[in-house]
């Protein structure tokens, strides 16, 4: 039988939102009911992507026509996670920011001055708007030595169509081109997102369970200590695992595979 106990000791779950609640625009299985289980449980959860290309007000809003009334403090992406990051780092930064307007505007809100000369920092986001003349001027201020951040890793996005190119794929574009990659990457499974998580859900790391689709960036989380959860309704598939790099504690089909180990718990 298999070991669960690190599943109990959760106190406040991390779901991921792309190929985990839904994919592209319908619900996956079992997700309204898992997050029912858990209000009923009375344990903690917020909804975390890496995807930056949205605000967390659009989430909301995507979440909300699924019939999942959540508010947007529960939600949180790597976008704002970057946001967090500059803050600290410099606040009121000059941002050389390729992104899309959403993204913009976050970073505005954070105080931040998006500029296309002299930039404090060059930030790279998921940028369904790009264009050769934001590579371009990207490429030249990491030339520079500008101080280059990207809001995470994730080299595809799942959609109903199949995958689209993420910004891993534009990380090694700039790569190929300047012979630099991010001086910092935020999102999962970077330390700068840990650090943000711990501070916005005031669970300790040992307390915290991540719930996603990815290997390499949901389930590396494992590293920094999260017991992590796998499910199979995104982009990695069951053989996978066997030349992976991260594993995760736990494999499930779906939520609803999750929900119904989950009833077995005492209340």
């Amino acid at each position: 039988m298999e070991d669960y106990s690190k599943l109990q000791k959760i106190r406040c779950f991390l779901l991921d939102m792309d190929g985990t609640i839904f994919l592209s625009d319908h619900l996956l299985p079992g997700a309204q009911e898992f997050l029912e289980l858990l209000e009923e449980r009375g344990i903690q959860f917020y909804f975390l992507t890496n995807n930056s290309s949205r605000s967390k007000v659009e989430y909301a809003q995507k979440l909300k026509g699924f019939g999942l009334n959540y508010a947007e403090d529960r939600i949180f992406t790597s976008g704002e996670a970057t946001a967090i990051y500059l803050k600290k780092q410099k606040p009121g930064a000059r941002l050389y920011l390729v992104g899309t307007p959403p993204l913009e505007h976050e970073m505005a809100a954070y105080g931040f001055g998006l500029v296309q000369d002299d930039p404090d920092f060059a930030v790279l986001g998921f940028d369904m708007t790009l264009t050769y003349e934001k590579l371009r001027k990207l490429c030249g201020f990491v030339r520079k030595g500008v101080p280059y951040i990207a809001t995470h890793p994730d080299i595809n996005c799942p959609t109903k169509d199949g995958f689209i190119p993420d910004i891993g794929a534009m990380i090694e574009l700039v790569a190929a081109s300047t012979g630099r990659r991010p001086d910092v990457i935020v999102g999962k499974p970077h330390p700068p997102v840990v650090e943000a998580l711990v501070e916005k859900t005031g669970f300790p790391v040992d307390q915290l369970g991540m719930i996603g689709d990815r290997l390499y960036t949901d389930i590396a989380l494992g590293k920094a200590g999260l017991t992590t959860v796998l499910v199979l309704t995104g982009e990695t598939k069951i053989g996978d695992l066997e030349q992976a790099d991260f594993h995760p504690d736990y494999v499930m089909e779906n939520l609803v595979s999750l929900s119904a180990v989950y009833r077995t718990f005492p209340k």
